[in-house]
């Protein structure tokens, strides 16, 4: 097999063993799906797959856990997190990656509670109406605030692929990536 098949093939492994991560029971929106299209971003020769997979990770857990009515502000919101991983992570660097995590949490939040605000008519359709919407994303329900676990996922699923391939990279050369 081919060096570069060998080093594709091992980081689609390390993606659908995070994506599982999915399916076991966490807290409300402490997921890895933005850290895998920010991670696909950085590491995929072929841009495309590394927003793929995450589509096709979600797409596939959702036949698990069921599918809702603001599902392509989601799918939306992770394609503009990856635009944003290819934007920042040309350069992988700790504080790149920090940074584009922290605004992938923001941009998930901001895209998908203006969605939610948008389309039901559970918010009214004012300004009060999007700021009600905002606020809720923020409370804690149940000792959970949606947001805050948002970010600490994305900062968690971050550090544990970047750092995962970090240390790859530093014990087998086939996974450094031609810049």
């Amino acid at each position: 097999m081919k060096l570069i098949h060998i080093r594709t093939a091992s980081l689609a492994a390390i993606i659908v063993v995070t994506a599982l991560s999915r399916l076991l029971p966490h807290p409300y929106n402490f997921t890895p799906i933005a850290a895998l299209a920010l991670f696909g971003a950085a590491t995929f020769e072929r841009k495309w797959l590394g927003l793929a997979i995450p589509l096709v990770a979600m797409l596939l857990s959702d036949l698990f856990i069921g599918f809702h009515s603001g599902m392509m502000s989601v799918y939306s919101a992770f394609t503009v997190i990856w635009l944003l991983g290819i934007v920042l992570l040309r350069k992988i660097t700790m504080g790149r990656v920090l940074t584009a995590s922290l605004l992938s949490s923001a941009l998930f939040f901001l895209i998908t509670n203006f969605a939610v605000w948008y389309g039901s008519s559970f918010y009214p359709q004012t300004p009060q109406g999007l700021l009600a919407s905002y606020a809720a994303g923020l409370a804690f329900y149940n000792g959970q605030s949606f947001f805050l676990n948002a970010v600490l996922g994305d900062l968690t699923f971050s550090t544990v692929l970047f750092g995962s391939y970090y240390l790859l990279q530093r014990q087998f050369p086939v996974f450094r990536l031609a810049r």
